[in-house]
């Protein structure tokens, strides 16, 4: 019998912070529901998450607003976004809250109004992977 050594504990690799742009609303519910599908599955890997939101994906950061997309074979949007909420981040564009009229009052707790230059930011992180639904 021979001493072998034991075998060299591997650790995971980090997970790269992923952002996410979501740029429909109940214009395009599949593209919406899978913008915040894909972006509630990284949490749950584990990943540091941005969900942006913008264009008319801007109006599901107003109370209620999410219930309003329901979509067969889909997890319901507010239970996606609750699940952003509490383990992400929950962006809406500065110009998109602006044409919509929407100020910080009128968003749900948590999610914040960032303009361009944040959102460069978070995506010219070395290991940033950004996605665009």
């Amino acid at each position: 019998m021979t001493d072998a050594a034991p075998a060299p504990v591997l650790s995971a690799p980090a997970l790269r912070p992923l952002v996410v742009k979501a740029t429909s609303g109940l214009d395009r519910p599949e593209a919406a529901n899978q913008a915040f599908t894909v972006a509630a599955a990284a949490v749950a890997a584990g990943a540091r998450v941005s969900l942006w939101l913008t264009g008319e994906a801007s109006w599901f950061a107003v109370p209620g607003r999410a219930a309003g997309l329901a979509l067969e074979h889909a997890t319901p949007l507010p239970d996606l976004l609750d699940l952003l909420l509490a383990e992400g981040t929950v962006t809406v564009c500065t110009q998109c809250a602006a044409r919509r009229g929407l100020a910080q009052a009128d968003l749900l707790p948590g999610v914040r109004i960032a303009g361009a230059a944040v959102f460069v930011e978070e995506t010219l992180h070395p290991q940033a992977q950004a996605l665009v639904y």
